[in-house]
């Protein structure tokens, strides 16, 4: 028992999934993003900088593009939500809700965005259309198919994750 401990094992955890690890560590002084103006400081990205408090004005300024616009530009989403079926007179209901779902959580934090609403009508078909909504965070799209399956009734909603190295979710919402 006493030659159990002698021997030194070499233990591999895998590396947590932090904020600051997905986008590298904090940055000294402040950053401005090109597109969008939002700020980032003491870690985190801000709307703009007129309402950060204890902002040193002799930090130095650099300028580039926020992890959302980028996204944006690249033409990467983390989530994808179709929702199918859609009866012609919820449409209208449906649309200001994702909007203004969308809305709310970019007044929150800067990096929640709708990058892009779809909408198409399939061939042949009448009764409904589909669309297809991205955002650029992949809890927003969770929270906004939840959202959507509580204020619909008769919705059927399915969630598929993407593989290990990506945070890519697909949603699937169904009006029956």
């Amino acid at each position: 028992m006493s030659n159990f401990f002698r021997k030194a094992y070499n233990v591999n955890l895998p590396k947590s999934k932090r904020e600051s690890e997905e986008f590298g560590g904090g940055k000294k002084g402040l950053v401005l993003c090109k597109k969008c103006t939002s700020a980032y400081y003491k870690k985190s990205w801000h709307h703009d900088i007129a309402g950060l408090k204890n902002y040193e004005k002799d930090w130095p300024v650099h300028f580039t593009v926020c992890p959302a616009c980028q996204m944006i530009h690249n033409k990467q989403y983390e989530g994808r939500i179709k929702i199918k079926n859609i009866p012609v007179v919820s449409e209208d209901r449906l649309d200001d809700l994702i909007r203004g779902f969308c809305h709310r959580a970019f007044e929150r934090d800067p990096l929640d965005r709708l990058i892009n609403l779809e909408k198409s009508l399939p061939a042949g078909r009448q009764d409904g259309s589909d669309w297809t909504v991205t955002t650029t965070e992949n809890q927003l799209a969770n929270k906004l198919a939840k959202k959507i399956k509580d204020a619909f009734s008769k919705v059927k909603s399915k969630t598929k994750f993407a593989g290990d190295p990506s945070d890519v979710v697909e949603i699937t919402i169904e009006f029956s």
